[in-house]
């Protein structure tokens, strides 16, 4: 069985003390692939320190995550577009519009998030979207820049059946699953259940958002083992199906 984690924070400080042991805990559950994504400037060296460490496992991503969107944004899109001249990266991410904490750069996180579509676009690369509280000013941009090349990923997707048959829509987006189907007043089962698998990727966004039984503990990607399972019952299917068929669809959106 192979598992796909497209979204975890392995570099986190969380896993400074057990990195290793965390990386073979998450081997023995069937995980053998980690997409990582960039958060700011700050996190580029331990993302690739953890790439160039587990060369054959981990996999990076660039970008400028939007709650790291300020005044300066302009300066650390500098930074990551001179980052993606340097080495091979798998994705622009994450990416996004985030309007839960905080709204003073709004305005900046939607030019942010154009150029970096826009970069992408030119390197034919996915992209990989933070959406929070934000999705129709989310899908109003990617519909008006979708063209034949943007491809990519709704991390963390939580949201409605119409907002799965937009995601559904726009043809070449994969919507990313996580701990939060495991909670027990989620509402996410009742929504995959007309999604066909066809459209899902899993992840962890480690080490947030923890699934059952493990929630309140920190996250780390051995756990997507459950949210597997949880997705074997609502699709009634063997995990391992599950495993090959989102494995496969993280193949399609990521290109290896």
């Amino acid at each position: 069985m192979q598992l796909t984690d497209t979204h975890t924070h392995l570099f986190a400080a969380e896993f400074d003390a057990d990195r290793p042991e965390m990386i073979n805990r998450a081997v023995e559950k069937g995980v053998t692939r980690f997409f990582l994504p960039n958060i700011d400037s700050e996190s580029i060296q331990p993302m690739l320190n953890m790439c160039d460490a587990f060369p054959d496992k981990c996999f990076p991503m660039m970008g400028l995550h939007p709650c790291s969107v300020f005044a300066d944004y302009e300066k650390q899109l500098d930074i990551v577009k001179e980052w993606l001249g340097k080495r091979k990266f798998y994705a622009i991410g994450e990416i996004g519009i985030d309007l839960y904490h905080d709204v003073t750069f709004a305005e900046q996180q939607k030019l942010a998030f154009r150029k970096q579509i826009e970069w992408a676009k030119e390197m034919n690369l996915p992209i990989v979207i933070h959406c929070r509280n934000s999705f129709n000013e989310v899908m109003e941009i990617v519909t008006e820049l979708k063209d034949e090349k943007l491809k990519g990923i709704f991390h963390c997707f939580s949201g409605s059946p119409e907002d799965a048959q937009k995601i559904m829509a726009l043809g070449d987006f994969k919507m990313g699953i996580g701990g939060v189907v495991t909670y027990k007043n989620s509402t996410l089962p009742q929504v995959l259940a007309n999604i066909p698998l066809q459209h899902i990727v899993l992840e962890t966004d480690s080490p947030y958002l923890t699934p059952m039984p493990f929630r309140g503990k920190r996250n780390e990607s051995a756990y997507i083992y459950y949210v597997a399972e949880k997705l074997a019952g609502v699709y009634n299917l063997p995990i391992e199906k599950i495993a090959e068929i989102t494995t496969q669809n993280s193949v399609e959106v990521f290109g290896i």
